[in-house]
C-alpha cells in the first residue's frame, strides 16, 4: 500500500464530487455541504488554487492511483497566524489501514515546511476514537476538551483539541 498526496487541481472535479457525496458524515463539520455539486466542487477548487501554500495545504489522498479522501492544513485567524487546523476525511472502505496515519504524516510535514507553521491543532469529537488515535500516532497530544464546542445536526457537542508543535 501506497499512500501519496497530490495537490487538488480542476482535473479532479468528479473525484471531489464523487468523494464529498460519498464520505462518512458522522464526524465531519456540518460545513461540508450536502448533496455536494459541481459549483461547490468549483468554489471550493478555486480556493484552493488562489490560497495554496499561503493560507494552506490541500491535498487528495490517494492510493493505488485512486483519489480515496482528502486532508487539509488551513492556518487559523489573524491572531494564530502561526498555528494550523488539521482536517481530513478518507472514504469508509478505506478506513483502519493506516492510511489515514500516513496522510497525516505527509501533511504536517508539508504544512509545516510550506507555512512555517509553529503548532497544528486537530479538533476531534470524543465519540471519534479512531480519529484521536491517528493523531496520537503522529505524536499530537490531547490539550483540552471544549464542552458544548460546537452544534452538529442540531446537538451540541464537545471538541478534544490535540496539538502537535514543530
Amino acid at each position: 500500500m501506497i499512500v501519496s498526496l497530490h495537490t487538488w487541481s480542476d482535473n479532479d472535479r468528479e473525484s471531489l464530487i464523487v468523494l464529498c457525496n460519498a464520505v462518512d458524515r458522522t464526524f465531519l463539520s456540518d460545513r461540508l455541504p450536502y448533496p455536494y455539486t459541481e459549483a461547490d466542487a468549483d468554489w471550493w477548487l478555486g480556493m484552493v488554487a488562489e490560497n495554496e501554500g499561503k493560507e494552506g495545504a490541500w491535498r487528495a489522498i490517494v492510493m493505488d492511483g485512486q483519489i480515496v479522501g482528502s486532508i487539509s492544513v488551513e492556518r487559523m485567524a489573524e491572531d494564530q497566524r502561526n498555528v494550523g487546523s488539521i482536517g481530513y476525511m478518507i472514504l469508509t472502505p478505506f478506513w483502519s489501514q493506516g492510511i489515514g496515519t500516513e496522510a497525516v504524516r505527509q501533511i504536517c510535514g508539508i504544512a509545516f515546511q510550506e507555512l512555517a507553521l509553529e503548532r497544528i491543532i486537530g479538533e476531534v469529537f470524543p465519540e471519534n476514537l479512531a480519529s484521536a488515535r491517528v493523531l496520537e500516532k503522529n505524536g499530537f497530544q490531547l490539550e483540552e476538551t471544549k464542552v458544548g464546542a460546537v452544534v452538529k445536526g442540531g446537538k451540541t457537542m464537545d471538541l478534544r483539541v490535540f496539538i502537535l508543535s514543530r
